[in-house]
């Protein structure tokens, strides 16, 4: 990993095109390696972008594949295996001189490709226990990342601010990332929990929207911001969803340090990266996040793995 980053530090200019072609793995084994506590055993998923064709983007993920994991990421990418890949069309041209782990890294994520870098909240399959709890702030056109702000920073206030959820939960991290986009806020729990935890205490009711914390919590937001803010998954238009539907075993979150955001297959719009409560408060925080490219994430690698909960640092 050390010459992967040496490497990066060099070619700053080049992180999603090593040695000539398009290719994620340098960055997202570099973020892999300082992400391993945070994602631990959670199956890793890659979005790849078509550029032409009958299917917009591909999902590769361990429900459908062999699982991956954040330290077999990490280990499998070599300088020699990226140079590999930007000379080979295929991966069964590649596969004599490669190893397994290598082999199945090349199927999450394709040379000459972009992705976004995603994992399982609570680990692939229905049903499991879970010990995260995920909120995505989610924007529709119409709605400014600055609104966006101003909801993660309200929604915060009012989870700090509510000791049912304390008594519930008890001790628990918070994590906020900016997406490339928006943000989203995970709770971290000190516990497995059965599934319909989750069920009953976040996830949201349409016919019943005030039965549990997400509803409550939105219809508080609502009341003090000049746009319109709700619960659930079902966008409304102009409006700000707090989303948890991510939250169970199966669903899939965006890794919080490095993943791309892309626009379409072409263009990559912003990368995602871990924020601290007391940044939200910061006027020019929008104007910042949005200039942030791979080549900053490197550059500013140890200081901003910072902002990443404690215990997963």
């Amino acid at each position: 990993m050390n010459s992967l980053l040496s490497f990066a530090e060099k070619n700053l200019e080049e992180l999603v095109t090593p040695f000539g072609q398009t290719d994620v793995l340098l960055l997202y084994a570099i973020a892999a390696g300082r992400l391993k506590k945070y994602l631990g055993d959670r199956e890793l998923a890659g979005k790849i972008w078509m550029p032409s064709g009958r299917m917009r983007y591909l999902i590769k993920r361990g429900s459908k594949l062999e699982p991956l994991f954040a330290h077999e990421l990490e280990e499998a990418v070599t300088l020699e295996f990226l140079e590999l890949r930007s000379k080979t069309e295929h991966l069964s041209s590649a596969k004599k001189e490669i190893t397994d782990v290598q082999a199945k890294v090349w199927q999450y994520f394709l040379p000459r490709k972009l992705s976004d870098f995603f994992y399982a909240t609570n680990h692939e399959g229905p049903g499991k226990e879970i010990d995260r709890i995920f909120f995505d702030i989610d924007r529709s056109n119409g709605i400014s990342a600055e609104q966006a702000q101003e909801t993660t920073q309200i929604f915060v206030e009012t989870i700090k601010e509510d000791q049912e959820l304390e008594e519930l939960l008890g001790n628990y991290d918070l994590s906020i990332n900016w997406t490339g986009n928006s943000f989203h806020v995970l709770f971290f729990l000190d516990e497995l929990m059965p599934s319909p935890f989750y069920d009953e205490h976040f996830q949201y009711s349409k016919n019943d929207p005030e039965r549990n914390f997400t509803g409550k919590w939105a219809k508080k937001i609502n009341e003090q911001v000049e746009f319109k803010v709700a619960g659930g998954h079902e966008r409304q238009g102009n409006s700000i969803n707090i989303d948890p539907s991510q939250s169970p075993s199966g669903k899939l979150c965006r890794v919080p340090l490095g993943s791309l955001h892309m626009e379409n297959p072409e263009t990559i719009n912003g990368i995602s990266v871990p924020i601290t409560e007391k940044m939200l408060y910061n006027e020019d925080l929008i104007s910042k996040l949005t200039l942030y490219t791979p080549k900053d994430i490197i550059k500013n690698l140890s200081e901003i793995e910072k902002n990443l909960p404690e215990r997963f640092r």
